[in-house]
């Protein structure tokens, strides 16, 4: 099996391979066609599938794998979330989503400024690549959870969606 992620973020490949360990995985920079910071989940979840819809089409027989994060908002507060898709060589669309956090005040206020999250946790962290190591999750969770192991969850909704369809229908 074949799989392509539109993305060339080590956390996104890794949480692909980590879950679909028998799988050729690659990763390619594609456009999400969302903002760069999208801001609901309705941004987010289209941003994973149009990624996911670019790989699928640029491999025959490969599975497309969109991985978007971005925030979303609940009456006053901003929360992280993150949205996948999987696309199949049927054009087959599987979604899943993932851990809400809350984020802090000072983080919501950057953001609605027009920053993108993985620059304000740059900043907030005073790390570099914070969204290529343990993401906003990592940092507001004490390291409990990290971006990787976020994916991973959403990735495994993905492929047991997959799975079950395949099995069932086909």
């Amino acid at each position: 099996m074949k799989i392509v992620v539109g993305s060339l973020n080590p956390t996104k490949i890794d949480s692909v391979k980590q879950v679909f360990t028998e799988a050729e995985v690659t990763g390619v920079e594609v456009e999400s066609k969302v903002a760069a910071q999208p801001f609901s989940d309705e941004e987010t979840l289209e941003g994973a599938i149009n990624r996911a819809r670019e790989c699928a089409s640029m491999k025959k027989e490969s599975l497309g794998i969109g991985l978007e994060g971005g925030v979303m908002e609940i009456e006053d507060d901003l929360y992280l979330c993150n949205w996948g898709a999987l696309v199949d060589h049927k054009e087959n669309v599987y979604t899943a989503s993932g851990a809400r956090i809350p984020l802090p005040e000072e983080i919501k206020k950057q953001l609605e400024k027009g920053k993108e999250l993985g620059e304000v946790m740059d900043d907030y962290a005073n790390k570099l690549e914070v969204s290529k190591n343990e993401g906003a999750i990592g940092v507001f969770t004490n390291h409990v959870i990290q971006r990787q192991e976020m994916f991973s969850h959403v990735v495994r909704l993905l492929q047991g969606q997959y799975q079950f369809y395949q099995n069932h229908y086909e």
